[in-house]
């Protein structure tokens, strides 16, 4: 719970912005008050360490080969994850999907060291609507993996998790945008 919360705090001061009005521009077209780019943080030292071992706590008793998800968004957080993995000797791989397949070579979505059969674990840095997370797991199963669990680090509460359930039953996020807002309240409001 400790490191949870060091990753809320976190997430807030370099991850996390708000306005009372909507104004940042999603994806989607659609308006949002919130904006979160977890690549800041994913990116640094100490975020590394943070979401390599809450995630490698998410899964450890999963018995998977594999975590990943679509790139760049999951790359850091699957990197960092196989890390703390190795230094806990129980090593899972680190994969990436890629978003438009790979014309030339051997034509496959994912890159990394996994094989058709392995059990896998789909993660995903945001999650608004959950498009981009189902699209991971429907290329994970062309290639033959096994998708086991998918885990949002942060859940924009926009129906994104529900949505990806249909796809698979074991999901979750780390953390909410509720626990975001109450947080960056707490620490930006105060001052």
């Amino acid at each position: 719970m400790v490191m949870k919360q060091e990753l809320i705090e976190a997430l807030c001061k370099k991850s996390f912005q708000y306005s009372r009005e909507p104004k940042f521009r999603l994806v989607s077209g659609k308006m949002s008050r919130y904006y979160i780019n977890c690549r800041p943080l994913a990116l640094s030292p100490r975020g590394m360490y943070l979401i390599g071992h809450i995630l490698y706590d998410a899964v450890k008793d999963l018995h998977i080969e594999g975590i990943g998800g679509m790139t760049f968004g999951a790359d850091p957080m699957a990197v960092a994850t196989a890390f703390v993995s190795e230094l806990k000797g129980n090593p899972i791989k680190a994969f990436s999907i890629r978003k438009t397949q790979k014309e030339h070579g051997i034509v496959k979505w994912i890159e990394g060291d996994m094989h058709s059969g392995e059990r896998v674990v789909i993660i995903e840095d945001v999650v608004t609507t959950g498009g981009s997370t189902i699209r991971a797991i429907e290329r994970a199963r062309a290639e033959g993996l096994e998708v086991v669990r998918a885990i949002v680090l942060v859940d924009r509460q926009e129906g994104g998790l529900q949505n990806i359930a249909k796809h698979v039953k074991d999901v979750f996020s780390i953390v909410s945008r509720d626990e975001l807002l109450e947080t960056w309240k707490r620490i930006f409001q105060a001052t």
